[in-house]
């Protein structure tokens, strides 16, 4: 059986707590021996590289250098990252090493929660099959990106919250690789109602069982 950890914590408001039993419950259905823990504090066991998915739920938390460095190893040498939203993109914001790892971080939302639509752009990606442009409610995120990310979903800005982007294109989902380990991130997400999208949890659902080794 595949092993995954949940770590939530950080900022209330994206409330971390019900996003990780969300979570728990799917990865639990899906086959996984689930462990969900409060706080950075599990990144130190010397046994992390023994999950097969770690999925960070910690917005603007500070991390000890000690338990960066453990988490990097551990995808490093295979074990999987996946997560969504501020609660992987806007987990560490003064560790550039995390965010080489993960793709990719948050800078902004302009207009706060809005209308916008997410434009698929790989529909013949497992993760993506069926799901065709769909319309979402949330904060959308723009995010400086590591260019050698595989997008799977786009949004694009009109300016109407800040002219000067009007016609920006910008990732939504994608994969990739840091060492051995599978890389996945959705900026879907801001509130645990959003999972009741169809489109937006069964995305995150597939990416998190794609970035899982084995």
């Amino acid at each position: 059986m595949r092993k995954a950890l949940v770590a939530w914590g950080g900022w209330d408001g994206h409330e971390p707590e019900q996003g990780a039993a969300i979570v728990r419950d799917f990865l639990a259905e899906d086959g996984f021996d689930v462990s969900v823990r409060q706080g950075t504090a599990a990144f130190a066991d010397e046994n992390l590289g023994a999950f097969d998915l770690i999925v960070p739920i910690l917005t603007m938390l500070p991390i000890q250098k000690e338990e960066l460095a453990n988490l990097l190893d551990a995808v490093r040498n295979g074990s999987g990252i996946g997560g969504y939203h501020g609660g992987m993109g806007d987990a560490f914001r003064q560790e550039p090493e995390y965010q080489f790892m993960c793709g990719g971080q948050w800078v902004a939302h302009p207009g706060n929660v809005i209308d916008y639509h997410v434009d698929v752009t790989e529909p013949e990606d497992p993760i993506m099959e069926g799901i065709s442009r769909f319309p979402y409610r949330s904060e959308q995120y723009y995010m400086h990106v590591d260019p050698s990310n595989e997008v799977l979903a786009t949004t694009t800005f009109t300016g109407e919250h800040a002219e000067w982007i009007d016609g920006v294109t910008m990732p939504v989902v994608w994969k990739r690789r840091y060492g051995k380990g599978r890389v996945f991130f959705s900026s879907l997400g801001h509130v645990a109602s959003e999972f009741a999208v169809p489109e937006m949890k069964t995305i995150l659902r597939r990416g998190l069982n794609w970035a899982a080794r084995g």
